[in-house]
């Protein structure tokens, strides 16, 4: 599949679904349910191999889960949660891309969240980042995390001042090549369906807990519907809960 007819998939309206996976295994799995892509999540895919979320995995080590997930999606696409790039300069940034793209990648997430310090990358210099990752060949979902801090902060994110300064943003990162722009955090109705109808860009929601179910989030117009790390996280307690019962408890 081609960038140009990944980036199709994303209709309003008829959103593409992705059920985060973290490895092969739960890449096939996910593949045989009815697929139409298939998609990692960090923390999902850090927590596989061991390590926390927010880039403390080695590069090499997403490059390689990437390509052995690729090799058994059956051409399925994949897009890989990149976080910010695992790079502080355009030229790593771009070779780090580049080297998704040669693991097997279409897509990539890429967020505006400082990771190591706080608040958001200003948003010219992450529309550099955005464009540097799209010319390396891959499909940019530009993730702000304008609503994500504030609701990991114990905030409501939902607030009209927070979806202008999301739409500011992924505009920004549209013109700057970005093929969706992710807003995970954002749950109100009226403020998804505002968000969709007023950005230039297609979006991304992310599912929570009380969220609509899917086909009505396609009804406000959203384009993308992520599960991030949901599925990882209702995995391992499903296996903890088992394992806890097999050993007595």
């Amino acid at each position: 599949m081609t960038k140009s007819e990944f980036a199709a998939l994303h209709q309003p309206g008829a959103p593409l679904i992705l059920f985060n996976i973290w490895d092969a295994g739960s890449a096939q799995a996910v593949a045989k349910a009815g697929a139409k892509a298939i998609a990692t999540g960090s923390a999902g895919l850090a927590g596989a191999k061991g390590f926390d979320d927010g880039e403390a995995m080695p590069f090499g080590a997403l490059v390689e889960a990437a390509r052995q997930i690729a090799g058994v999606i059956s051409g399925l696409p994949l897009t890989v949660d990149m976080e910010s790039g695992f790079a502080g300069d355009l030229e790593t940034l771009a070779k780090n891309a580049a080297m998704l793209v040669d693991a097997g990648a279409i897509g990539c997430n890429l967020e505006d969240r400082l990771i190591g310090g706080e608040g958001l990358r200003d948003v010219n210099a992450q529309a550099e980042r955005i464009a540097a990752v799209s010319e390396a060949g891959l499909f940019v979902n530009a993730r702000t995390d304008t609503f994500l801090g504030p609701l990991m902060a114990g905030e409501d994110p939902n607030r009209g001042e927070l979806v202008e300064a999301a739409i500011l943003r992924a505009n920004a990162y549209h013109s700057a090549g970005a093929g969706c722009v992710f807003v995970p955090g954002l749950s109100d109705p009226d403020l998804i369906q505002r968000m969709c109808a007023e950005a230039a860009a297609p979006i991304n929601a992310m599912r929570l807990p009380g969220m609509l179910a899917n086909a009505q989030l396609a009804e406000l117009g959203v384009s993308r519907i992520s599960y991030g790390p949901g599925p990882w996280r209702e995995a391992m307690a499903s296996v903890e809960a088992v394992a806890t019962k097999a050993f007595g408890g």
